[in-house]
């Protein structure tokens, strides 16, 4: 008897061991890279001053001499159109070609490490009208197929998004915030700054976003599509403003009963894969979803939405946004999958405008996400809110603490360096007066320092006005109490 159990106890710290090693594995796999803190410092170069030298990944795109098309028509404030290619298409071909080496500076003249052709245009919606713009790319191979790369170390993919801030005087919101919110909730897009040549003519910092969609290795989402059975794993959604392919657009239980302007469509499977049949049953789904969310049992534990979402990722979702003051969230630019788990889960995009860089001045606006789309409902659940508050509390400890974004946010500007100077050598007038879009004009920065300090400041409002005002939540929870009266009541 006193082997058997000596060989069970060997048997079962054997299996600690392997678990043990899995996790480890598995924290190495999926931990996430911080250009800023991950990358190698790399000596100076000793070359004459005119040839273009940067510690950052150089991307040049070689468009022939064609305009990229896909800027905003804009008459009086209203934007009426896009701009064409010259043959009347969205998108025009060029060669990509990325220069990254992990070791030493990179140069313009040096092998690229990635050479594609690509199909470009801009992108952005208001964006879409500044003068340093945003582009989309799509890597294709010689039979015009996609052509999937591993950028700057990214997960292999053929679509990416070149983030060129210009309206963000600080060049790292997205930056900043996509790594963050990436450390707290299960997914967000990876990011790597670069600097970017147009035919040669020096375009700025820029920041390279992973497309939200499926990828290899957990990367990205691990969401599968087979056209030819008619099946997935999972897909995602996005509310904004619908799609220009009309097999996208997905006819929502909440256009109805929210009454919401914001349109949804699919994003995965992308249109390649996406059949009549696939997009029907996905519609049916997430209309299954929001019936069971808006209905009287909504927070009902066998019948209503928590079976249905990871309630941690919309509470993460809830708070990141609030702290950011990121008030696109839920109204544009929202994202929301079903994993292969079968759970509805929330990812973020598009900080551009987040810590106060709308129009108008949202700083002390409260709380706005309550409003939106799916929360006006969860908010109402009394366990949500409660859950929110909670988690807030412990993030204020660590990753939406003072300390950790002023520290994150100095490393980062530290890491950018001169790439910071050169770029505003070529888009430093976006500073003067007769460009400003902030209102009240003294909202607007004079110099990347003090846009810099501006967000500082606003984080540290912001942060002292939730530690003061989250557990007022409880507010829109009120009719969850009522619902519970009556309920016991009857």
């Amino acid at each position: 008897m006193k082997y058997k159990i000596m060989g069970i106890l060997t048997l079962i710290m054997a299996l600690i061991i392997i678990m043990g090693i899995l996790f480890i594995n598995k924290d190495e796999e999926y931990r996430r890279y911080h250009q800023h803190i991950e990358a190698k410092t790399k000596a100076p170069c000793h070359h004459e001053e005119e040839v273009f030298c940067s510690h950052l990944p150089l991307i040049n795109i070689e468009t022939g001499g064609q305009e990229i098309p896909g800027k905003a028509i804009v008459k009086g404030s209203d934007i009426i159109g896009r701009t064409l290619a010259a043959d009347g298409r969205k998108e025009i071909n060029a060669n990509i070609a990325v220069m990254d080496d992990s070791k030493k500076n990179n140069h313009l003249s040096d092998k690229p490490v990635i050479f594609s052709e690509a199909l470009v245009k801009v992108r952005g919606n208001s964006s879409s009208a500044f003068d340093k713009s945003g582009y989309l790319i799509k890597l294709i191979d010689e039979k015009g197929e996609n052509n999937p790369q591993p950028m700057m170390g990214m997960d292999y993919h053929h679509e990416w998004v070149l983030h060129g801030p210009f309206l963000d005087k600080t060049l790292i919101r997205n930056y900043v915030c996509y790594n963050i919110l990436g450390e707290i909730m299960d997914y967000a897009p990876n990011v790597r700054f670069c600097e970017v040549f147009i035919d040669g003519e020096y375009n700025g910092v820029y920041v390279m976003v992973e497309t939200i969609t499926a990828g290899k290795d957990g990367a990205r989402l691990d969401i599968t599509v087979d056209k030819k059975q008619g099946t997935y794993s999972g897909y995602i959604l996005r509310a904004d403003r619908g799609s220009e392919t009309p097999i996208k657009n997905v006819d929502t239980f909440s256009g109805y009963s929210y009454k919401s302007s914001t349109k949804i469509n699919i994003v995965y499977p992308g249109a390649d894969n996406l059949t009549e049949k696939i997009a029907n049953r996905i519609e049916q789904d997430f209309s299954d979803f929001e019936k069971t969310l808006y209905s009287y049992d909504y927070n009902n534990k066998k019948y209503g939405y928590k079976k249905l979402i990871d309630e941690e990722s919309f509470a993460d979702y809830f708070i990141f946004n609030e702290f950011c003051i990121n008030y696109d969230a839920g109204w544009l630019s929202t994202y929301i999958y079903k994993d292969i788990d079968e759970l509805y889960r929330m990812c973020g995009w598009d900080f551009n405008s987040a810590f106060d860089a709308y129009e108008e001045p949202v700083l002390d606006i409260g709380f706005s996400m309550q409003d939106t789309i799916w929360f006006n409902m969860l908010i109402k659940d009394e366990e949500f809110t409660e859950l929110i508050i909670s988690k807030y509390r412990e993030l204020r400890k660590t990753y939406l603490s003072e300390e950790y974004w002023y520290d994150y946010i100095d490393d980062t500007v530290a890491y950018l360096g001169d790439a910071i100077d050169r770029n505003y050598e070529k888009w430093g007038y976006s500073f003067e007066p007769k460009y400003d879009v902030l209102i009240p004009k003294n909202r607007n920065p004079r110099s990347h320092e003090e846009a810099i300090s501006k967000v500082k400041d606003t984080i540290h409002q912001r942060g002292v006005w939730l530690d003061e005002n989250i557990e007022t939540l409880r507010q829109y929870s009120v009719l969850s109490a009522k619902k519970k009266y009556e309920e016991n009541a009857n």
